[in-house]
């Protein structure tokens, strides 16, 4: 007796695909193209955007494109590379060097005693403006913030029921509240600032005022759980070097202490009887 199934190939043969290997190696030449040109993309942008600021507040006359008629343009291997007409050229970058020229000098004048003067005094005529003194003490504040050289930072990275419970997201434990939050907060135990991000944009979030206890802190530095939270839960860490042993508390190290803990024998059923 033979059954409809008789027929089927038990061991059917593979489609022949003549493109296959090419789109694979496409797709496996996008991931290392597409970095590299992306970031290279964003890093001549910003240049050329620093350069579009503060090339126009310098003469003229010590342009990149002047300075290079002025010195060369009555060489004769000059005028046979490049004619009798001046040289127009944009070089990127030095817009950069300038700006960071000018701001080191600004930086090392305002840490003497006459730069200091002069920054009280600006400061001074500031704070008397309306408008002006409230969006420059904004903006101090945050410079302050991301650019001064101090000890502040992130303590930890940790876990945190949020918007509900049974939900957890990631965020940043800031300091100890103090002051009038730390005493208006009717909780007998200490309360902590906590930052929370957004994903993918870090900058913005919310700031908690938490119970100790309402939160679990994490082994992975805070540049590791920033990363994940940019990447939208894409990049976990010691994933570029699994050689590496994970740090506790990450999804690995759970899985390596559950793989070598030893294995308890189940109790044998008992046997029964079979006619």
């Amino acid at each position: 007796m033979t059954t409809p199934f008789d027929d089927l190939d038990p061991h059917p043969r593979r489609r022949w695909r003549p493109f296959a290997g090419l789109r694979n190696n496409f797709l496996a030449g996008l991931v290392v193209v597409v970095p590299v040109a992306i970031t290279m993309w964003l890093i001549w942008t910003f240049v050329g955007w620093i350069d579009s600021w503060v090339l126009p507040f310098v003469p003229t006359y010590y342009h990149p494109d002047a300075l290079i008629n002025r010195w060369f343009g009555q060489a004769e291997w000059f005028k046979w590379i490049f004619g009798e007409e001046d040289v127009h050229v944009n070089i990127r970058g030095v817009g950069v060097v300038l700006f960071l020229v000018f701001t080191i000098v600004v930086g090392w004048i305002t840490k003497g005693l006459i730069g200091r003067s002069f920054l009280a005094w600006a400061e001074g005529v500031v704070d008397r403006m309306p408008v002006v003194r409230s969006l420059y003490n904004g903006i101090k504040q945050i410079a302050e913030t991301v650019f001064a050289q101090t000890e502040s930072k992130f303590d930890k990275a940790c876990l945190l029921e949020y918007p509900r419970k049974g939900i957890w997201a990631i965020a940043f434990i800031s300091t100890k509240a103090k002051g009038e939050i730390a005493g208006k907060i009717p909780v007998d135990e200490d309360i902590i600032s906590v930052f929370l991000p957004t994903t993918p944009n870090p900058t913005s979030g919310f700031l908690l005022f938490v119970p100790r206890h309402s939160v679990i802190e994490l082994e992975m530095s805070v540049e590791d759980a920033a990363k994940l939270v940019i990447s939208a839960g894409l990049v976990y860490p010691n994933k570029k070097d699994p050689s590496q042993p994970a740090k506790a508390g990450s999804p690995k190290a759970g899985t390596d202490a559950a793989a070598s803990a030893p294995v308890t024998p189940s109790p044998a059923a008992p046997e029964t009887d079979q006619p």
